[in-house]
């Protein structure tokens, strides 16, 4: 049987590198998404995409979230989010949808079985998975410089939603050294939530996945933020 993974994603993200193979075809997220499940259906797992962010949630209870995203989040195991150059809008965390689904995926909830009897959820590994923007670049979150005397990719965190920046570099005991100019490198598997480009990923997605499950079996190691 197949895991199930969970996507979330910023539904009409328009500034994305077409990959559509028809030229009339307005490319967005959501294109990726649908790709991003032929890449991984060889492997037989089960996919279940996020919420269409049209919706307005400023007026929901939290309750009246959790019961629109608790079937396709509770069993899940694996989220992947898809980090696009027009994912953040210019308003509150709580007020858009993948902060939400996030924190669902690594809350532990009970529900009840088909026998009746109480099950809990495990937090779900975490994998961001970051798409080309317009001109084919990933420079508007991560690249490489010189960092020291050695090369280190760089995340720009404040690009993300804020639990997403905290379960980043969240490692309990850090490898970590300061440069002279006062960038801090980190060594070694420091994020609970790791980040891979689009491209690296289709090359094997399979060993993408399975580092967020390893990292997930040492979920103890990392600090975790469940809320946002």
């Amino acid at each position: 049987m197949g895991r199930k993974i969970f996507v979330s994603y910023k539904y009409a993200d328009s500034n994305v590198k077409s990959i559509s193979e028809n030229i009339w075809q307005s490319d967005s997220a959501r294109t990726y998404v649908d790709k991003l499940a032929e890449y991984i259906s060889e492997t037989s797992e089960h996919i279940y995409k996020g919420e269409d962010d049209g919706e307005d949630l400023s007026a929901l209870s939290d309750e009246t979230i959790w019961e629109k995203l608790k079937d396709k989040i509770y069993d899940s195991t694996l989220t992947i989010i898809m980090i696009s150059a027009g994912m953040k809008e210019l308003k509150p965390d709580r007020d858009q949808w993948i902060p939400w689904e996030i924190s669902y995926s690594l809350k532990e909830e009970s529900r009840k079985n088909k026998n009746g009897d109480s099950v809990k959820s495990h937090s779900n590994a975490l994998l961001a998975i970051v798409i080309p923007d317009s001109r084919g670049s990933y420079d508007y979150y991560t690249y490489n410089k010189t960092c020291c005397t050695s090369e280190c990719r760089v995340l720009l965190t404040n690009h993300v939603f804020e639990i997403m920046k905290k379960n980043m570099f969240n490692i309990k005991n850090p490898d970590k050294y300061t440069c002279a100019d006062g960038s801090v490198v980190y060594h070694g598997d420091s994020s609970y939530m790791i980040s891979v480009k689009w491209e690296d990923f289709i090359e094997n997605p399979e060993t993408h996945i399975k580092k967020a499950y390893d990292l997930q079996s040492n979920i103890g190691l990392y600090n975790i933020q469940k809320e946002i």
